[in-house]
């Protein structure tokens, strides 16, 4: 298959390089054709706005989704844009690999969501969640964290990784139509040694070799959502997402 990695962390000698590096040789020496997008060695621009096209439908008032929608239909990205929204089209599997920095990603690795998974090319009306573009294929967050998984626990101090991974499991992948595996995550990586990083790499080369046999995440179907854009009543919530309130859900 063709896989993308898509790489945010400024120092290549990091351990977020190292994860990368794993990644692109596992994958490569099971046959897959990997491309990796290096955010910061490429020096990627992560604030979108008028430059992002190169000849805009309105000229005096910019609204991004419109003008990605226009730049869409009509071959109008920036080649910097183009360029990454052709990888992506190419990948039967989306990588993403990132320390979570404020419980979430670098700005990099945002301005890159932002700016290429594009409106009427990742997601449109009537074109998202289970119907989305990229319905059928894969993808994988991989990130690091500096402390330990206990912390992420679902009464952990820091609260619940599957929560906090909700929004972009959720809200970026699964809503572009991808089957989403579940994240790896790599715990307490500044202070658990050479063989406790050692133990990370090993396991997520195990992972890396298993990826067609991984279960990808439950979400709920656009057919269970009623016309109020919530649940229908005899719907039970069954993600990390989504609840009826509630003591337990405070």
């Amino acid at each position: 298959m063709n896989v993308l990695i898509v790489y945010a962390h400024p120092e290549p000698q990091s351990f977020n390089g190292a994860m990368k590096d794993l990644a692109v040789e596992t994958l490569t020496e099971l046959g897959h054709q990997v491309v990796v997008s290096d955010l910061y060695g490429m020096g990627f621009e992560a604030a979108a706005g008028p430059r992002d096209v190169t000849r805009r439908m309105n000229e005096t008032w910019f609204n991004l989704a419109r003008e990605q929608g226009h730049a869409a239909e009509n071959d109008l990205f920036a080649p910097d844009i183009q360029a990454e929204i052709d990888k992506v089209r190419a990948a039967d599997f989306l990588l993403l690999q990132f320390p979570m920095w404020w419980y979430s990603m670098p700005a990099i690795l945002k301005g890159w969501v932002e700016r290429v998974l594009a409106y009427k090319v990742a997601y449109g009306l009537g074109q998202w969640w289970d119907e989305g573009p990229f319905k059928g294929r894969r993808a994988m967050l991989s990130l690091t964290i500096g402390q330990p998984a206990s912390a992420f626990f679902p009464d952990g101090r820091n609260g619940d990784i599957d929560r906090i991974l909700w929004p972009l499991h959720a809200g970026l992948l699964r809503i572009c139509g991808y089957e989403v595996l579940p994240a790896f995550v790599a715990y307490e990586v500044p202070w658990i040694g050479d063989e406790g990083r050692k133990a990370i790499l090993s396991a997520y080369k195990e992972r890396l070799v298993m990826l067609d046999d991984i279960e990808p995440l439950f979400f709920h179907t656009l057919a269970e959502i009623g016309p109020d854009h919530r649940l229908k009543p005899d719907i039970e919530p069954s993600t990390p997402g989504q609840h009826r309130g509630g003591k337990g859900a405070r």
